[in-house]
């Protein structure tokens, strides 16, 4: 009888045990995605060139040429973005030969896209792009530019223009935007028969230094020395008028003189 029980009992025990419900699943939590990177601000070229420098000139050439719509491609819908480099108001008044008024709208137009590169360039990265020889231009590969990175100052060769960038107006990528002094004026509109650029004109050489003492034995100097005006010698004017008035007595003496003889 207690074999039973102590069998029985052992039997229930590992039943409940078989029949215990299963442990609770954890659900693991997902992983986060990385955020998307934000989209670069719609950079309005007009709206900047407007405010931005005395730039109206150049702004005005890239509405009527349409250029203005390459540009806003480029700079919003590319991954590569531009650089454009701007001149001034008076780099357009100073260009006199050869002038912009003889292009056919073409040629303007692709003078308007070779003032930018089909990519964005900080200041920095111009230091390796002057190892590479001619850069393309947004105008062709006939359009081509040289530059030069010298202690941190950018330098521009057209053929017909060289200038340096002066100011960066906007240099956030995708957009980077520099103004420069002069107009370029690239080589297949224009030629390479390109005027030589005047010298400057030689200062004029100093007047050589002459020492006190030279000055004293020159023979300028002592003629002066011996050449005195009448202000200088009051002494000598004052001995020929009283000269002149003793002559001038003695000969009225002399005349009364004759008279008194003849009278008596």
């Amino acid at each position: 009888m207690f074999s039973c029980c102590a069998l029985l009992l052992y039997t229930t025990l590992a039943y409940g045990k078989s029949t215990s419900p299963p442990a609770p699943v954890v659900a693991m939590s997902p992983t986060p995605a990385p955020a998307p990177a934000p989209t670069p601000a719609y950079v309005n070229l007009t709206s900047l060139l407007s405010v931005a420098g005395p730039f109206h000139t150049f702004l005005d050439y890239l509405v009527s040429t349409k250029v203005i719509e390459t540009f806003q491609n480029q700079a919003n819908n590319t991954e590569q973005g531009i650089t454009i480099f701007v001149p001034k108001d008076s780099a357009f008044k100073g260009l006199k030969k050869p002038s912009l008024a003889n292009l056919s709208d073409d040629q303007l137009k692709s003078l308007i896209l070779f003032h930018a590169l089909p990519k964005f360039y900080s200041l920095a990265g111009f230091s390796e792009l002057g190892t590479k020889g001619p850069i393309s231009t947004l105008a062709g590969g006939q359009y081509l530019l040289n530059f030069t990175y010298d202690s941190g100052t950018v330098h521009l060769d057209s053929g017909w223009s060289k200038t340096k960038v002066t100011s960066a107006v906007l240099s956030t990528d995708p957009v980077a935007i520099y103004q420069v002094d002069k107009v370029l004026l690239p080589e297949a509109i224009f030629g390479t028969d390109i005027p030589p650029t005047p010298a400057p004109a030689p200062a004029p050489a100093p007047a050589p230094e002459r020492s006190p003492a030279a000055a004293a034995d020159s023979p300028s100097a002592e003629s002066k020395g011996n050449t005195s005006s009448p202000e200088s010698s009051p002494s000598t004017s004052s001995s020929q008028r009283i000269m002149e008035w003793s002559i001038l007595r003695q000969l009225a003496l002399a005349v009364l003189a004759a008279g008194a003889v003849l009278f008596f």
